[in-house]
């Protein structure tokens, strides 16, 4: 809003600077002098800066700000020749309008040209406007009629809402005037259509810069809690009632005067921030980019502290902020909609539906204002209401305040009383609504109350690129998505779970482990074993039996497992799989690790779930059950697994009229490790191909587009040479594919079986059939016919993405030896980026090591690759091999 008080123009902010009676003088004796005025303009925006270094109110930098460039303005329109015509009218809009201007805010200016004009004096604006330009101040402007401002505002609400910030600066005062009467509500964008347009726009705004890449670099003026949100409240607050300042809304009755203080305190923590963006980048730039947050953290004096970093204390704060300020928007929101939207009619009559509260205009409101300092558990009632009750669209503005007002009863005793405990538990039993009542009551403050540990992660974020949320909003996330795997009109997106989730007795366990699994993030230790230390003393006191408190504690002990030997361990090798079983012990716990890991994976960053992750998981959990099923005292059985898969190979390659007498003699060159890394279906797709294949039509590429593993699948059979994995890696690189698993079988006969799971870059999607598969094939076909010249190929690479840049990962490599002692597993923990793993390849050429197998697995900035490597003839590497390896991969990296 404007911080104007009655006099137009006129900024109430103390004097920002006391040399501007000195230059106004050098620039009066001088104008036009392009040097002089920049020089002045620079010297603004320094002081600006040093201002805010000393600790000056942010408030004053800013209405500073806007009272320096005013002065500049009106002195060279005076020196144009504009400001004695009386058809010129010079008005400052938008943010300029309200007087905040931040060091690289858009400058934007009206210029009201009225009457019968003849082109010198389109001349003379012209000049002005390129002279603002050419001395560093870059201003948005237009020239209208004040028919022409009229018009366009009613056709474009944002037009509207900038003029509605108007300022005078110079010209003809009585043009302002009417210029303000020609925009009032009785003549354009009367207060209902206006805020009904607001509204709208705001929901679209939040749904946009709610995504996942404007969580993990926010944007503080349009983001959900940001400047834009307190900006919204005081057009909707100038335009109904009238307002000029914003705490108006204090003697409305919207606001109490700590609410007040709260958003103002939440805007001039806003108001610092975007300052020092601004300051640190050196251009107008809103979003807390990775490279700034750190900076960021520093300008405003945190530090390292005992696991918690500097960049995650500011972060948090960030965080923290937003919320208290979107949770004030929502609150006046909901009192304009009444004021504005709302028949009056409807809010006069409630309808009581429980003792303590009642529904008045669709809302749920408590039936008097003692009621929760009689009834404290009605501080949890009210939430249960909310979930018998769908129909209610949410919590009255009055009753909100009063649950805040009333927080600190959540205290000690209010946690041992057994009603509470009861009603809290059945919150988390409820057949529909858990997470939306989860989500209000940390929104209200109730839930971090309740549960003192989940308020401590409030606001916490990871200061990585895997974590797209804060740890509170994750966890939310995380029960969302296992209670949406119970729902039918979900169950088409995870078939598998929602059977399993069908089956499950007393699912509430589930949500309890979603609740604790990251509870105890940021205390130092393991934050598993902290959280299921949580979890077990929660569930003691809750009514939960021994064994089902167990069962919630295991879980958020071991909610990692599943995910970390699905995606970094071979899980084609049985003893693998015996390992993963022998943890888990039960059908039971196996079925609940499963859901929690894919509530847990997509409830941590979008990106992060694909095909790929759904494969392995159902693969491993299909597996691991089989096992459990035979017994964990019958240990696996190789030889019966390999008869299986040929058995099921062999019907397929008969099914499409191949000779299996054919087919058997083929594979007698491979080794039983092609038989247990190859499911029978892939077995099959490859006999059909190599059958009726002439010895010298080398080399054979196959693409298939999808497969049963969630990727594309590429299946590359020729000579074998140490070279080949270097080359493979460099094309696909090349083509944008990411690898993210790869099986090298080399036959008694010299020739080499690769297959190559794939997904395209960024996306994570499967590759296109028909001509991006056929390019995939033609660019490894001619990649491989350039063998013979007998050069290692060149690592590929891509440009390192912008985000990239400012993380810092040690890489680290180690190695152990591999089952049977004729292999090394390598694994290895890098910085990522494109082309690492050709660099990789391009390494193992150089070392004459071949390569096996390679599991890649991906984490937000950083890879933990795995590697079965032997020297040629299947000799596992000695302690020189490693020690040579290891060099020249840190070297490379």
């Amino acid at each position: 809003m404007n911080p104007a008080g009655s006099t137009p123009g006129e900024l109430d902010t103390p004097a920002f600077t006391p040399d501007w009676g000195e230059d106004y003088q050098r620039l009066s004796r001088n104008p036009g002098n392009i040097a002089l005025f920049r020089d002045r303009r620079r010297a603004i925006l320094e002081q600006q800066y040093q201002g805010f270094r000393d600790g000056m109110p942010i408030a004053e930098l800013i209405h500073g700000h806007a009272r320096r460039i005013d002065e500049l303005l009106k002195l060279i329109w005076a020196q144009k020749g504009l400001a004695d015509d009386a058809q010129l009218c010079l008005i400052a809009v938008g943010g300029y309008g309200r007087g905040e201007l931040h060091p690289a805010s858009d400058i934007d200016i009206q210029i009201i040209l009225e009457g019968e004009h003849d082109p010198a004096l389109f001349d003379r604006i012209s000049d002005f406007v390129t002279f603002l330009w050419d001395i560093g101040i870059e201003v948005g402007h237009s020239v209208r009629s004040i028919d022409d401002c009229t018009r366009e505002a009613r056709d474009d609400i944002t037009v509207a809402t900038n003029l509605i910030e108007a300022r005078y600066l110079a010209g003809h005062l009585s043009l302002f005037n009417d210029f303000r009467g020609a925009i009032e509500p009785d003549r354009i964008w009367d207060s209902r259509s206006f805020y009904a347009a607001k509204l709208a726009e705001q929901q679209a705004r939040h749904r946009r810069f709610g995504e996942t890449a404007y969580r993990l670099e926010p944007n503080v003026k349009e983001g959900p809690g940001g400047l834009r949100d307190i900006q919204m409240i005081g057009w909707v607050t100038k335009r109904h009632y009238g307002a000029e300042r914003i705490e108006e809304l204090v003697s409305l009755g919207f606001l109490r005067e700590g609410e007040f203080r709260e958003m103002m305190e939440g805007q001039n923590f806003l108001w610092r921030v975007r300052f020092a963006l601004h300051m640190l980048a050196g251009r107008r730039e809103d979003r807390l980019l990775f490279d700034l947050q750190r900076q960021l953290a520093n300008t405003f004096g945190f530090v390292d502290q005992n696991h918690n970093r500097a960049v995650e204390q500011f972060m948090q704060r960030y965080f923290r902020t937003i919320n208290d300020l979107e949770r004030l928007n929502e609150l006046l929101l909901q009192h304009f909609n009444e004021a504005i939207l709302d028949d009056p009619e409807a809010l006069q009559d409630p309808i009581r539906i429980h003792q303590r509260f009642q529904v008045r205009g669709g809302y749920l409101e408590a039936a008097h204002d003692q009621v929760f300092m009689i009834y404290p558990p009605a501080l949890l009632e009210v939430f249960r209401l909310l979930q018998e009750h769908p129909e209610i669209q949410g919590i009255r503005a009055s009753t909100i305040r009063l649950i805040r007002a009333h927080r600190h009863l959540i205290d000690g005793h209010f946690r041992r009383n057994p009603v509470c405990r009861e009603l809290f538990m059945d919150i988390l039993r409820a057949p529909r609504g858990i997470t939306s009542q989860l989500r209000r009551m940390n929104r209200y403050g109730v839930l971090g109350n309740y549960l003192p540990a989940f308020g401590r992660i409030i606001g916490r974020m990871q200061y990585d690129l895997f974590h797209a949320y804060t740890v509170d909003e994750h966890t939310l996330n995380v029960v969302r998505n296992a209670r949406r795997l119970a729902l039918p009109e979900f169950a088409h997106e995870q078939p598998l779970a929602h059977q399993i989730y069908s089956g499950l007795v007393r699912p509430e366990r589930l949500v309890l482990a979603a609740l604790f699994h990251d509870i105890a993030k940021g205390r130092g230790g393991d934050h598993s074993e902290l959280g299921a230390h949580d979890a077990l003393h929660f569930c003691q006191h809750h009514g939960l039996s021994d064994a089902d408190a167990g069962l919630v504690a295991w879980l958020v002990r071991s909610h990692l497992l599943m995910s970390l030997t699905a995606q970094r361990k071979d899980i084609s090798d049985p003893e693998v799989v015996m390992g993963f079983a022998r943890e888990v012990v039960t059908r039971e716990r196996l079925d609940f690790l499963y859901l929690l890991t894919i509530a847990d994976i997509r409830g941590t960053n979008p990106e992060l779930w694909n095909s790929w992750k759904d494969s392995l998981l159902q693969t491993l959990y299909h597996a691991t059950r089989n096992v459990l099923d035979r017994g964990l005292d019958t240990p696996p059985d190789m030889d019966e697994q390999i008869r299986q898969t040929r058995t099921e190979a062999l019907t397929l390659i008969e099914q499409q009229g191949f000779d299996t007498d054919q087919a058997r003699k083929l594979w007698d060159e491979l080794d039983d490790e092609y038989f247990l890394r190859h499911s029978a279906d892939e077995i099959a797709w490859h006999g059909r191909a190599l059958l009726p294949l002439p010895p010298d039509a080398l080399p054979l590429i196959l693409v298939r587009p999808k497969t049963s593993r969630g990727s594309t699948e590429i299946f590359v059979y020729a000579s074998d040479h140490p070279r080949i994995f270097a080359r493979i890696t460099s094309a696909l690189t090349q083509l944008g594919l990411d690898i993210v698993d790869a099986r090298i079988i080399t036959t008694a006969g010299g020739r080499t079986l690769d297959t190559f799971l794939v997904l395209e870059s960024g996306g994570g999607q499967t590759v296109d059939a028909g001509y991006r598969s056929e390019e995939i094939r033609q660019s490894l076909e001619r990649e491989l016919e350039r063998e013979h010249e007998g050069t290692i190929p060149n690592p590929a690479s891509r440009q390192l993405p912008r985000r990239l840049k400012h993380f810092d990962v040690d890489t680290q490599i180690e190695f152990e030896p591999a089952a049977g002692g004729q292999a090394t597993r390598m694994r290895l923990r890098a910085l990522d980026r494109p082309g690492l793993l050709s660099t990789i390849g391009h390494v193992l050429a150089e070392q004459g090591i071949d390569v096996r197998t390679a599991r890649i697995a991906t984490a937000g900035e950083q890879v933990e690759d795995s590697f079965l490597l032997s020297r040629p003839g299947s000799a596992a590497l000695d302690a020189e091999d490693q020690a040579g390896l290891r060099k020249a991969l840190l070297g490379a990296i």
